[in-house]
């Protein structure tokens, strides 16, 4: 894949550049004077990362959106009410706030691949023991240890992007986005066809996604040693271990700073607002088309749109934010598609139902631009950690009520009207908080 121009990517560094609490190059990057076979095992390393981060992107969404396909049968089989399915599709941003920001700190002990590593493993446990459970009591837990995983790699992964491929930023973004958008996509389409080959079980049928994520566990475990050459809160490699002193003060010194950014605000607000849309549209889009009249077949497709929208656009969109200086006209054209999306949904949802799912799919790239921006808005590896964290752990706070709110709305109201009117209501404060988040400015210059 080849490097995008440093020049229009601002969170680049030289990798042969030398600054206190920073990495003389990344790991994996050949410098000058490498032997053959030290090149040799820095190019496996960065393929490793690659593969890792591909698969493991693949494994951030399966969880839930099998679950969405599904919801029916298992809120009816665990005698759910509408209030506690709402509940259930609200778990995951409260897991992403919660563990989301224990992801510094974890990486600052164990390094950043053993952290995955861990994620990996922990949703492998999660999707196996979710079919066992007898009760909703059970089934929650399970899915809280699956969705702790995801938690803790979702932050991890811009950091790892940055550490890594400090050069190609938006190519690397992208490329795990859009293994994000097919993982989430092929799981919303094939579950519920999946289910009905293997008997018809919803057991069954979101316990076989275990056998993705014990795959994604794999290439993370030649990396987990590599926490001493590389820790991103430090910087350093082991070229450049002799500065991580420095490094350390440095960023204990500014950790707190990162609360009085305005872009780091408008940054996770950007975040929460977009979670808000897509745990909404994961979690209830299905129930919408099903109630509309659509099979339930054909309303896992129609997820399985939306979400496989995000597989060319989470590539592209990325590589033409590093493009900007300014990335407020991409939030407000996805916001737009969004409002456009949700109005067709409250006045046809079964008579355009096609039309609807491809606009609110571009509209949930909002996702892989968050992300890209994370990236773009901080100078330094230890700096995208925080804000990564940070406005990462703020927007899935923002994000909780969202979903609840939808099946209080729905159960209490009798219909979807409602509830479609909030979805498109919340695209405008998304596009302002957006445009400032997408403003050319670094944490850096703010705190």
């Amino acid at each position: 894949m080849p490097d995008e121009p440093k020049t229009l990517d601002p969170t680049a560094r030289p990798a042969t550049t030398t600054v206190p609490g920073a990495a003389t190059a990344p790991p994996g990057a050949a410098v000058a004077g490498d032997s053959p076979a030290r090149a040799r095992a820095q190019r496996w390393t960065l393929g490793l990362v690659t593969v890792g981060l591909v698969l493991a992107a693949l494994n951030l969404r399966p969880a839930i959106t099998s679950l969405g396909a599904l919801l029916e049968e298992v809120s009816a089989d665990l005698h759910m009410s509408g209030t506690v399915a709402g509940v259930l599709t609200s778990v995951p941003p409260l897991c992403f706030a919660v563990f989301g920001i224990t992801a510094p700190r974890l990486a600052r002990r164990f390094g950043p691949a053993a952290v995955v590593c861990a994620g990996m493993a922990a949703i492998f446990a999660g999707l196996v023991l979710r079919p066992l459970a007898g009760g909703t009591v059970g089934f929650l837990a399970a899915s809280a240890l699956a969705l702790m995983g995801i938690a803790v790699s979702n932050v991890l992964m811009p950091v790892i992007v940055k550490r890594y491929f400090p050069d190609r930023i938006g190519s690397m973004t992208g490329l795990y986005s859009m293994a994000l958008a097919l993982g989430t996509s092929v799981a919303a389409a094939a579950t519920v066809p999946m289910t009905a080959a293997l008997g018809g079980d919803w057991r069954i049928g979101l316990g076989v996604w275990a056998a993705v994520a014990a795959l994604a566990v794999l290439p993370w475990l030649p990396l987990i040693r590599d926490r001493d050459r590389a820790t991103p809160e430090s910087g350093t490699t082991a070229a450049g271990s002799a500065t991580s002193a420095t490094g350390a003060a440095a960023v204990a010194t500014a950790a707190p700073r990162i609360t009085r950014s305005r872009t780091a605000w408008a940054l996770g607000c950007y975040f929460g607002l977009q979670a808000t849309g897509a745990y909404i549209t994961m979690g209830w889009m299905p129930q919408i088309f099903r109630d509309s009249g659509v099979p339930a077949s054909t309303a896992g497709v129609l997820l399985a749109v939306t979400m496989v929208m995000g597989v060319p656009l989470a590539f592209v969109i990325p590589r033409l934010a590093t493009r900007m200086k300014n990335q407020g006209p991409i939030v407000v054209a996805l916001g737009l598609c969004g409002l456009a999306g949700y109005t067709g949904l409250f006045l046809a949802p079964a008579g355009g139902a096609w039309v609807w799912a491809v606009l609110l799919g571009v509209s949930n790239c909002s996702f892989p631009l968050a992300l890209t921006m994370i990236g773009m808005r901080s100078r330094t590896g230890a700096g995208v950690v925080r804000l990564s964290a940070f406005a990462q752990s703020v927007g899935y706070l923002i994000s909780i009520p969202g979903p609840l709110l939808v099946g209080v709305l729905y159960q209490h109201s009798g219909g979807w009207g409602l509830p479609i009117a909030l979805m498109g209501g919340l695209m405008v404060p998304q596009m302002i908080v957006g445009t400032l988040a997408g403003r050319d400015r670094t944490v850096e210059d703010e705190s």
